[in-house]
């Protein structure tokens, strides 16, 4: 799982408003994975055409890219490439549980258990081959400029963030913060009415902006000593420490001066070790494996340039969503996309 960061960041409620004429780099498969998880039939079922293709995160990807565009946002969708080989075990354990979800959502279904057998489906999701090629695809069609990273999208997404290319990243990890993100939207593509898991109750979810330098100056320490932090609570890529929790994690770190320092506190005062060189964690997240964007690519991706007619056949003709609505939010796009055009330049940054 991501770290979890939440008792400790600096946040905001924003309006999307306020994003107008500002590039955010969004971290495509956590977006992927929201719209995988939420956009599903009564009983946990994905949406598919007559040929078994899901296409939920298809749906959920052209509706609300368009309702991004249209509060002035230029997005830059942002792949994973090569997973990290620190990751392997999280991935593993990953499988694992969407194995062990998708059998219980199978169970829950066969007993007439709408309720279970929807949550047990949303804990199953997954992105695949398929899933990323046709979502590049539509983006294609609908003129909206993404890239692929060499490793982790988060971290391509931060470095972008960090250097100035893009105001922010559009994303629900903290993990953002810790490689670096100056500026991190949370809820950007989730946010509304949502129902909370296994309660029959609704809450408003509402976008939050994240500022790192709000966070290291409140909690008085480095982007260092967060990624300290966030290695003692556990992050994508090692197991926390058992009997750390946020407060702790940030006493100890405060205390410290080099990645030695936590390690030898954590055996005298725990009698515990990180399961792998930490050492290799915090050089991933301070020196993330990332490439260089064109600043050129930065500048051509906040023109957003919609095929109508290309949208229609890949949605329509392809996977057989109602022409009328696709068409009608097709042309929304191109109205829209005309409109953030006069943007001034100024605004973009």
């Amino acid at each position: 799982m991501s770290v979890d960061l939440s008792k400790l960041i600096s946040r905001r409620k924003i309006d999307l408003a306020e994003l107008n004429g500002k590039t955010v780099a969004i971290d495509a498969y956590n977006v992927l994975y929201q719209f995988l998880s939420i956009i599903r039939q009564p009983d946990g079922s994905l949406l598919m055409d007559s040929k078994g293709r899901v296409t939920s995160h298809l749906s959920g990807l052209f509706y609300r890219t368009i309702d991004i565009i249209g509060y002035g946002i230029k997005p830059i969708y942002v792949f994973d490439g090569l997973p990290s080989a620190l990751k392997q075990k999280t991935i593993e354990a990953r499988m694992t549980r969407r194995n062990d979800a998708y059998k219980a959502w199978e169970s829950a279904r066969e007993a007439g258990n709408l309720e279970g057998a929807r949550m047990h489906a949303q804990a199953s999701s997954r992105v695949d081959k398929n899933i990323v090629e046709s979502s590049k695809k539509l983006l294609d069609y609908m003129g909206v400029a993404y890239i692929s990273a060499p490793s982790e999208g988060e971290g391509q997404a931060s470095y972008m963030c960090k250097n100035g290319q893009v105001y922010a990243v559009g994303s629900q990890d903290y993990d953002t913060l810790l490689f670096g993100a100056k500026n991190v939207v949370r809820n950007l593509t989730f946010s509304g009415r949502r129902k909370l898991p296994k309660k029959n109750v609704y809450v408003n979810v509402e976008p939050e902006l994240v500022n790192l330098d709000d966070t290291l100056n409140a909690l008085g320490i480095s982007n260092r000593q967060l990624v300290w932090i966030g290695i003692m609570l556990g992050t994508d890529f090692n197991d926390g420490i058992k009997g750390v929790g946020p407060k702790t994690a940030l006493k100890i770190a405060k205390g410290a001066k080099s990645i030695d320092d936590i390690k030898a506190y954590i055996m005298q005062k725990y009698n515990q070790e990180f399961e792998l060189p930490i050492e290799d964690v915090e050089s991933l997240f301070l020196n993330p494996e990332v490439v260089d964007i064109d600043d050129k690519f930065i500048a051509d991706a906040r023109a957003i340039h919609p095929d109508v007619e290309g949208i229609v056949g890949f949605m329509c003709g392809e996977h057989e969503f109602l022409e009328d609505r696709i068409r009608k939010f097709a042309n929304v796009l191109v109205d829209k996309s005309s409109k953030a055009k006069q943007s001034t330049i100024g605004t973009w940054f």
